[in-house]
This record gives structure tokens, C-alpha cells and sequence, in this order.
């Protein structure tokens, strides 16, 4: 399984120091060009490898880390996002009126003709998502929704192996609206840093 994040923001970069802290390789793009990511990417990690948009969108998983007006842009990059897997780490800070009434997770999925669209790692600030997951002797929780039942179970598996105690929460017109931004409206569940102790 490969994986990319794509949007080098603090979430981006957020989410390259989970992969670091593991030691597993992941892909990071941008706008910007992969010189320009290359010396921060070399900082976080040895695992963590600056490569053009085009080249991070061959990975398996791809997570969206950029900002919420810039998904179309990274979805006309590829014809056909079938057998990709596509998180969404974003929150969408725009009227609720520009979202044709959906959560934004739904709205952005439109965009990624045929990818399985998995909503997570979403609900938590930068700096929490880039610490240590395991305190305390538990994890941190991490919210995940889907329409695609069975792109779940993988992100879930990646969510463990980063370290941290995945939770799923059903369909994103269900669960999945416990974690959305909406305009300046929040989900109730986001925001909010969970732990897990082990059973």
C-alpha cells in the first residue's frame, strides 16, 4: 500500500510527522514544487519524500490536506480516481449555501470520480495530530466515516499503525456529521481530543 498527502500545510506536515514517527514512507505535494517541499520534508523525516502532484496522485491512498477551495483543482489531475482511496482531512470554511446543502465530505467526493471517499483525521488541530498519539497508556482517537464500508477496515489499519485508536462513525450523513466544519459551524465531535485506553 502506498500513501501521499497532498497539501503541505500544517495538517500536511501534521500528518508527515505521524508517518515519520513510524517509519513509513509516505509521498507529500503540493502547489509548490518538490524542490521547494524537499529540505522541510527532509526535516520531518527520511520517510517522508517531496514528489510533483502528478507523481503523489499514483500512490494507493491519497490524503487531501489542502485547503477546502483547492479540492477540485487536485481532483482534474487524474481522468479517474477508480481503485484510489481518498481521505479527506479537510474542513470546509465556506457558506453552507455553496455546498448544494451537503456535508462537505459529500460535496468533495462528487469531485473524485470513482475513489472511495473516507472522511478522518479532520477533527483535531495541527499540533495535536503531529504529537504522540500514545499517552497516558492510551490512544488518540481518531473519527472515521464513509460511504464505501469497505474502504474503512484499510484506513482504520493505517490509523492503528500511525498509532492511533480509529473509530468509525458509519455513513457521512450519519457519524460523519459529528466531525464536519461547516461554514463556522462545528461538528460537535470536533475539536475534541479523545483517548482509548487499551482493553
Amino acid at each position: 500500500m502506498s500513501y501521499a498527502i497532498v497539501g503541505f500545510g500544517k495538517i500536511g506536515q501534521a500528518l508527515a510527522h505521524a508517518f515519520a514517527r513510524k517509519n513509513i514512507e509516505v509521498t507529500v505535494a503540493s502547489r509548490r514544487t518538490p524542490e521547494a517541499l524537499a529540505p522541510q520534508a527532509r526535516a520531518i523525516g527520511p520517510t517522508v519524500v517531496a514528489k510533483s502532484l502528478r507523481d503523489a496522485l499514483e500512490a494507493d491512498t491519497i490524503i487531501l490536506a489542502v485547503p477546502f477551495g483547492e479540492h477540485r483543482e487536485v481532483a482534474k489531475i487524474l481522468p479517474s480516481w477508480k481503485g484510489k482511496t481518498v481521505i479527506d482531512a479537510m474542513n470546509a470554511l465556506v457558506p453552507l449555501e455553496e455546498l448544494d446543502g451537503l456535508l462537505s465530505s459529500a460535496f468533495a467526493a462528487k469531485a473524485f470520480t470513482g475513489a472511495k471517499f473516507v472522511k478522518g483525521f479532520n477533527h483535531l488541530i495541527a499540533a495535536t495530530l503531529a504529537a504522540d498519539p500514545i499517552v497516558e497508556g492510551g490512544h488518540r482517537v481518531v473519527f472515521l466515516s464513509s460511504d464505501h464500508e469497505d474502504a474503512i477496515a484499510p484506513v482504520a489499519a493505517l490509523a492503528k499503525q500511525l498509532g492511533f485508536a480509529p473509530v468509525r462513525l458509519g455513513k457521512l450523513n450519519e457519524g460523519g456529521a459529528l466531525v464536519h466544519a461547516r461554514g463556522r459551524i462545528w461538528g460537535q465531535l470536533i475539536f475534541q481530543d479523545l483517548f482509548k485506553k487499551e482493553q
